[in-house]
């Protein structure tokens, strides 16, 4: 069974035993643009964890209570579900060729209007069907606000490969 799960999570994943994790990039800049078609975001899932949830129509859709049951799990003190509030984004993914491949979230947020911050995950031996993760939650929401316009770019090589964003990102 573990012989299982280790392939899956090699073939799946892109994976070598490890979830790489997202990390700040301090100063973000620019990068060539050389779209390549083995390399291509497939769907983006978006979600805001509110800290106070409002039915619009008397009652909440059960998607979005059990995304917030999802979220929350295991977030017991108040401080615990204080840190899980925010924007989460999920991007799939696909490399049709092996290749370093680095996923950037550039966003902005409401506070800090156009101020443009980056997050970045790296994958040293991509190749298949990946999903990355970012989350800008916890003190990073609640002092600088929402997510009000993001980009999200494979890079490969130096070049953006890949690319999809929000309708509000110019």
């Amino acid at each position: 069974m573990r012989n299982l799960l280790a392939v899956l999570c090699l073939a799946f994943a892109g994976c070598a035993g490890t979830i790489p994790r997202p990390y700040q990039v301090e100063t973000p800049k620019p990068l060539p643009v050389a779209l390549d078609r083995d390399f291509e975001i497939r769907k983006t899932g978006q979600y805001f964890l509110d800290p106070a949830p409002k039915p619009i129509t008397g009652q909440i859709d059960p998607s979005v209570t059990f995304e917030r049951g999802y979220r929350m799990y295991g977030a017991i003190t108040a401080l615990d579900q204080h840190q899980r509030f925010g924007s989460y984004f999920d991007f799939f993914w696909h490399a049709r060729r092996t290749a370093d491949v680095r996923v950037r979230l550039e966003y902005r947020q409401e506070k800090l209007h156009a101020l443009v911050q980056a997050r970045e995950v790296h994958y040293p031996h991509a190749h298949g069907n990946i999903k990355t993760e970012f989350a800008i939650v916890g003190d990073d929401f609640f002092d600088d606000g929402r997510v009000i316009a993001w980009r999200a770019s494979l890079i490969v090589d130096g070049r953006v490969a890949a690319v999809t964003r929000s309708y509000l990102w110019e």
